[in-house]
């Protein structure tokens, strides 16, 4: 049975948001303590680093969240492509990135061969890997040149995918018939969306 797509959505926003207000009250705790220790006479330095601290919790979360429009993507997906169920998922591996930990898969139906690998990251910012994914397929949504959404059965784990190698697959992209086209710009995954944002450390 094919997952609820309205549910599955409330449930990562849902973490969205916890995440979110998760970070910002460790952030104004961090903040506050630099001011509490001088109100009880603690003036020594340590507590001074509470600041830089709560800009790092903040620069952080910004750089997490401005790749958190991939939750809305994930809806216009799913606007745009019907569900399918993929009946095996084969993890290749998983790297810390900034804009979340990047899983590497192959979604497959059983029996044919040739998927792509795909570079999968949660909708909600949560790094951990769905271990349902690990007990049978998923549902996908999208086309595979492009990218999509893939639904986790039993948990509403929700992955933004697209192309691993996505310079491997640009001649397949400008060659597809023009509504195959319309549907990737409707959905918004007619380009590469998920970035690693670059940090410059030191000077």
């Amino acid at each position: 049975m094919a997952p609820n797509v309205a549910q599955a959505l409330k449930h990562n926003r849902t973490l969205l948001y916890r995440h979110i207000a998760t970070r910002l009250t460790l952030a104004v705790a961090l903040f506050a303590v630099p001011f509490v220790a001088h109100l009880l006479g603690y003036d020594a330095a340590l507590p001074a680093f509470g600041i830089p601290a709560a800009l790092f919790v903040l620069i952080f979360l910004m750089l997490r969240l401005r790749h958190g429009s991939r939750l809305g993507v994930c809806e216009r997906v799913l606007r745009t492509y019907p569900l399918e169920y993929r009946t095996r998922v084969s993890k290749k591996g998983s790297e810390w990135k900034y804009l979340g930990t990047v899983h590497t898969v192959r979604l497959s139906v059983r029996g044919q061969h040739g998927a792509p690998s795909m570079r999968a990251l949660n909708a909600s910012t949560v790094r951990r890997w769905p271990k349902e994914a690990e007990e049978g397929g998923a549902w996908f949504a999208g086309d595979p040149s492009f990218g999509g959404v893939m639904i986790v059965p039993g948990s509403n784990a929700m992955l933004f995918v697209q192309p691993a190698d996505w310079q491997k697959y640009e001649q397949e992209r400008t060659q597809v018939d023009p509504q195959r086209r319309a549907l990737a710009e409707q959905a918004g995954i007619s380009r590469l969306l998920e970035k690693e944002p670059r940090i410059l450390v030191g000077g």
